[in-house]
């Protein structure tokens, strides 16, 4: 299990040459979930190999050209897809079309102005075709009331988009709500209940000098506890365990990318949600 003290992955922890952050299974101490954050200048390009695991790339803010092809770099076969990205200007102005890339191939992203890419990973067995997401098409839901009111952009979640592993969705929390609440679980595989995944957050705050927190507390002995005031660029890891609220700063919405993936054989999202915090809510 991740230590406690891994759990909050503040701005720069995991930046290397390629990436600004740069969570995979061996850093988390996990199986599955990774995220990576790639920052492009103008005609900037990045080029990476999917391995053993599919990806989804997604704007943060630009648009790109993103190519798929065999490990190789053949662009032959179903994978020698091109694909454009029409992106966003930030998070917090709307959803972004994306692209999904198989494992076992070569992933070109190419901007001519230049912006920020998210690749949400997960480990699979399934070698999917590589595809394309409008915009358009992405569910937006509105969830919870009052202080609790957020929006939900299931643009990869279990049942908008398919995938072998990977689930994946973007929440905007106005400034002054609560998210993720009530806190919930997804640590054990019970059919029909619960599903294993080990979940990544990333977030970004609106406005300069903005902040939130994430709280995460155990399930079972000895489990995840961490309370972080995240900024942008921060990260907090969910390997197991109790997690919500996620609080934004009043004048301040917050955003967080959830990157989602585990060991069971169907992909679902099914929770737990603590039996202390329901009464009155749900």
């Amino acid at each position: 299990m991740t230590q406690k003290t891994e759990l909050y992955v503040p701005k720069g922890a995991t930046a290397n040459d390629r990436y600004v952050v740069d969570i995979d299974p061996g850093r988390a101490g996990w199986t599955h979930s990774s995220l990576r954050i790639v920052e492009l200048g103008p005609d900037g390009t990045h080029t990476f190999t999917t391995g053993d695991s599919e990806w989804i790339v997604l704007s943060l803010n630009g648009g790109c050209t993103v190519r798929v092809s065999g490990e190789s770099g053949e662009s032959g076969g179903e994978e020698g897809a091109e694909f454009q990205i029409l992106g966003r200007e930030s998070v917090f102005a709307g959803v972004s079309d994306f692209v999904y890339a198989p494992r076992d191939a070569r992933v070109q992203i190419a901007s001519g102005a230049g912006g920020r890419f998210a690749l949400a990973g997960a480990k699979c067995e399934r070698r999917l075709p590589a595809r394309y997401g409008p915009a358009p098409e992405v569910p937006v839901e509105d969830r919870g009331s009052g202080t609790c009111a957020r929006q939900v952009r299931n643009f990869a979640s279990a049942d908008a988009f398919e995938c072998d592993k990977l689930i994946t969705v973007e929440v905007i929390t106005p400034g002054g709500n609560w998210s993720s609440y009530p806190p919930h679980k997804h640590d054990e595989n019970r059919p029909g209940e619960e599903t294993e995944l080990e979940e990544i957050y990333y977030f970004e705050i609106e406005g300069p000098g903005g902040f939130g927190y994430q709280r995460v507390f155990p399930s079972r002995e000895g489990g995840s506890d961490v309370l972080a005031e995240v900024r942008s660029g921060d990260a907090v890891l969910v390997p197991d365990g109790w997690h919500g609220p996620s609080i934004a700063q009043p004048g301040h919405s917050m955003y967080y990318l959830n990157v989602m993936a585990g060991p069971g054989s169907e992909r679902q999202w099914r929770i737990c949600f603590h039996p202390e915090h329901t009464e009155g809510y749900r």
